[in-house]
């Protein structure tokens, strides 16, 4: 693969090779189309444990996070605290047996050869059942799970897209920077020779250079919905020029309140654009959204289970005053080597963080607030395992890559079961076995 010049900060990528020149275009391969949208699909139920409730509105002062769209006070969920305990059951999985491997995609040659280079040789299940209806530009909804492979099924392609119709612009929005900038750096790391350009556009990062990435000709834009509306208002976008839109996490983005943004963005599209949509959870809402934006989607789901099953679950009850020697006692512990702690306010992550660093402990916090470039920072301290403990608000939550989390801890209670599942899915990934802890009052 070729080498990479630095990271800058203009929001800019490019592979080496002459600046692309746009127009000319030639039909897309066809192949075999997928289940139909609608088609029955098996979901694993919550479980039921007794008849006791616990109810966190005892967590003062937070709110779930929010976007540019919408504004909503705190929303808690009643929940039985037995809930949070649970064994890890080792459930032997079948392993997927993918009916295509990468070499039998259509793809080009130069493309085909970063993928080889990057170690792909059978495509995940979401990979090997989207690549084919993406390629034949049809819409899809995509039911998965964080960790499932779903960034490439989408990327791989609309490079290809790109690469057979140099005119084609596309959008992707995620609902946390963190994640788009993950995007971006896989979308870098595929196209090498490619003469694709891309940019990012999310809030941290300097706006005049983003800006200037923009104008000087880009085929994909990776950005969150509020600093794309920002964009778009500027009239530094123009949304007429792009004709295809991917949604990755489209439930977190509703949940941060971006519906607006969402809803504008697709709306000022062309008529006729691609649309593909991610959602980990089929909600009302997201169905809701889905069937007004999509047009004949072909929908697949790789929910096979619930993520939970391989995270050993369990409560501390403590007072108030009592829980942060209860949190020492824990990261003292052998096996408390890769520690990922959850607190609802960005106030309470920086006195945790804190506290902690006065006893001694490796830690650092990440929240809305920090700089994108000290988040950066901080999340490649804790993947390399150069800190113990990472402390983080909900936008951690979901769609970042944290590999080999020993432990989450719900150091403040979550607002929905959902938020709790989504959470503790940081740790006992793929085979492994993770635990969570979750502190209650005593």
């Amino acid at each position: 693969m070729n080498t990479r010049t630095p990271r800058s900060t203009s929001g800019v990528f490019r592979a080496e090779g002459p600046r692309p020149s746009f127009g000319g275009s030639r039909s897309l391969p066809a192949g075999k189309a997928g289940k139909p949208f609608g088609g029955k699909t098996a979901f694993a139920g919550k479980p039921s444990y007794g008849k006791s409730s616990f109810s966190s509105r005892g967590n003062t002062g937070s709110r779930k996070p929010q976007g540019r769209g919408g504004r909503r006070g705190p929303s808690f969920e009643r929940i039985d605290v037995s809930r949070f305990i649970r064994k890890a059951e080792k459930v032997e999985m079948k392993p997927y047996v993918a009916t295509h491997t990468f070499a039998d995609f259509p793809f080009d040659p130069i493309l085909q050869e970063n993928i080889a280079k990057k170690g792909f040789t059978n495509p995940m299940p979401i990979q090997d059942q989207a690549i084919r209806t993406v390629l034949e530009g049809k819409d899809l909804f995509g039911l998965a799970n964080t960790g499932t492979g779903k960034t490439a099924a989408f990327l791989l392609p609309l490079i290809q897209k790109v690469i057979e119709d140099r005119s084609q612009k596309i959008i992707i929005l995620a609902p946390t920077r963190e994640l788009a900038l993950q995007i971006e750096e896989e979308l870098f790391q595929i196209t090498p020779g490619l003469r694709i350009y891309g940019g990012i556009a999310v809030g941290g990062l300097p706006i005049g250079k983003q800006i200037a990435a923009i104008k000087r000709g880009i085929n994909f834009l990776v950005g969150t919905p509020g600093r794309v509306k920002d964009l778009i208002d500027r009239k530094i976008i123009s949304l007429n020029t792009f004709q295809t839109i991917v949604l990755d996490e489209a439930d977190r983005m509703l949940d941060m309140g971006f519906r607006d943004e969402m809803e504008d963005i697709m709306k000022g599209m062309p008529e006729g654009r691609h649309t593909l949509f991610f959602s980990a959870t089929l909600s009302p809402e997201i169905k809701k959204l889905s069937e007004k934006f999509l047009s004949h989607p072909t929908f697949i789901s790789v929910v096979i289970r619930d993520t939970s099953k391989n995270v050993d679950q369990d409560v501390i009850r403590a007072k108030r005053e009592e829980k942060i020697d209860k949190l020492h006692n824990v990261l003292i512990e052998k096996d408390s080597e890769k520690v990922l702690i959850f607190r609802e306010t960005k106030r309470d992550v920086d006195k945790l963080e804190a506290e902690l660093k006065a006893r001694g402990f490796k830690v650092a916090g990440i929240h809305g607030d920090k700089r994108s470039r000290e988040r950066i920072r901080t999340l490649d301290s804790f993947k390399e395992n150069k800190i113990q403990a990472l402390i983080a608000t909900d936008v951690a939550a979901r769609g970042l890559d944290i590999p080999n989390v020993t432990h989450v801890i719900n150091y403040d209670l979550p607002q929905s079961y959902d938020t709790y599942v989504h959470r503790i899915g940081r740790t006992g990934r793929g085979n492994q076995t993770g635990k969570a802890l979750t502190f209650v009052p005593h």
